[in-house]
């Protein structure tokens, strides 16, 4: 018997409200507030058909007019009955419809319960639950759909496929030694490291492909990062397409880091514009300078800006220095001026230079095409094939590389049970992907990230 959880599982205030419930006695809950208007009970209803009628609160009062619909277990979200209700979102019906449901025998859900007892009913492996969560939180298009793919298996049937190609490996072996009298092929080195080669190769793929997860699903933070009135803070209002920084001739204007956050394809960009890099004698340009260089340090990307109409000055060298042996685009500004910047000098130290002016907007076509490409997101197919889970992209690589070490020794010809013992073990790790193999404590964690009501 599964007790009867319930939540509110929408934002307050929006014009329509959802409340959720599941357990053994979810429909009886719903049922005992809820009135058709069609004069028969909620338990009638067919599952997964909206039912008009009366909501009421625990005193018996009418509370609102509205939706609600049953699913019968196991064809349900969780794997156990479900109701919901669908009413107008103001905060008090919410609230009181929750305490009705409360006083009749439901009990508060925990953050991300639902999903749990989803992914516990077997409704999705842990690598679909945790999906949920990217969906939810999902800022792109992409995010969504790469998250929606996972929800519907794409890492774990891939995690799958090859969990049982090691299962059947390993389990050849054990059949080997434990039954020599029967008449079983005996454990051949050849396919063992055709099936290990295949697995290493496949999880080291998606293991790697974390860092592009981590981007779609966190942004790129970029620092804009140049000397004074080389127009930093212009590019930053051109790529944001707003007059968001203060534009103005006199040196130092911007003392502190100003954050946006823009959609460029289908990147997502954290762009700071910060203080122009010079020596200086002002305490207060001095410690915004300070956090400049720390941002630049901690970004994924810089976009080094220079004054194309100028010659090259110290305060410039000290730009090229902290770009060196990042992921940076030198931008060259104001091509609408006549160019006095010696090139030959950035082509020494930048792959990526792109001419631009902040002002007619000339040049900034090809610098948004360039960032996604830089960050490695350029063509990205967004089928779930892309982790964005840093668990599950530890456990990959360490399934990987005990599939590697199983691998290694089959070729040195080491006796099966060595081959085995490593197989073993990525096995062990691809279960922690799916849920498979993982304490109560990481499920715990994992879901305690949710939101109430999913």
């Amino acid at each position: 018997m599964s007790d009867t959880i319930a939540a509110i599982a929408t934002a307050t205030g929006g014009p329509i409200g959802i409340l959720r419930v599941s357990g053994d006695a979810a429909i009886d809950v719903v049922s005992a507030i809820f009135a058709p208007k069609s004069g028969k009970s909620l338990r009638d209803a067919s599952s997964g058909r909206l039912v008009f009628g009366e909501l009421y609160d625990r005193s018996g009062d009418l509370l609102d007019c509205c939706f609600a619909a049953v699913f019968r277990a196991p064809h349900s979200y969780t794997g156990e009955c479900m109701a919901e209700i669908q009413c107008h979102g103001a905060p008090a019906v919410l609230s009181e419809a929750l305490s009705a449901l409360f006083a009749r025998g439901a009990r508060q859900a925990a953050p991300g319960e639902f999903t749990q007892r989803a992914f516990l009913n077997g409704k999705m492996d842990l690598s679909g639950a945790e999906a949920v969560q990217e969906l939810v939180s999902a800022r792109t298009v992409e995010a969504a759909r790469n998250a929606v793919a996972q929800i519907e298996g794409r890492v774990g049937t891939t995690v799958q496929h090859t969990r049982e190609a090691l299962l059947q490996l390993v389990a050849h072996f054990h059949a080997v030694v434990d039954f020599p009298d029967e008449e079983i092929d005996p454990f051949l080195f050849e396919q063992a490291q055709e099936t290990l080669h295949k697995a290493a190769s496949a999880l080291y793929q998606l293991a790697e492909s974390y860092e592009r997860g981590r981007i779609i699903a966190e942004g790129v933070p970029c620092v804009i990062l140049g000397r004074p009135n080389v127009g930093k803070s212009s590019l930053l209002n051109a790529i944001v397409g707003e007059e968001r920084a203060i534009v103005t001739e006199q040196p130092g204007t911007t003392r502190d880091i100003i954050d946006e956050t823009v959609r460029i394809g289908p990147v997502l960009l954290r762009i700071l514009d910060t203080a122009g890099l010079r020596d200086t004698n002002d305490p207060v340009e001095k410690i915004g300078i300070e956090r400049a260089l720390q941002r630049a340090n901690d970004a994924m990307l810089l976009l080094a800006v220079f004054d194309g109409a100028e010659d090259f000055s110290d305060d410039d060298l000290m730009v090229i220095a902290r770009s060196h042996g990042r992921r940076a685009i030198a931008v060259v500004n104001k091509s609408d001026k006549t160019q006095s910047l010696e090139l030959a000098r950035l082509e020494k130290h930048f792959s990526h230079i792109v001419h631009v002016s902040a002002r007619t907007g000339e040049g900034m076509d090809e610098l948004l095409h360039l960032i996604p490409a830089l960050v490695g997101l350029d063509g990205a197919v967004y089928d779930g094939s892309i982790i964005t889970s840093a668990r599950q992209a530890a456990a990959l690589a360490r399934a990987a590389e005990r599939c590697e070490a199983a691998l290694f020794a089959a070729q040195c010809g080491m006796t099966p049970d060595a081959v085995v013992m490593d197989a073993e073990g990525a096995i062990a790790a691809l279960g922690e992907v799916t849920g498979q193999n993982v304490t109560q404590d990481v499920v715990g964690r994992i879901f305690s990230n949710f939101c109430v009501g999913k």
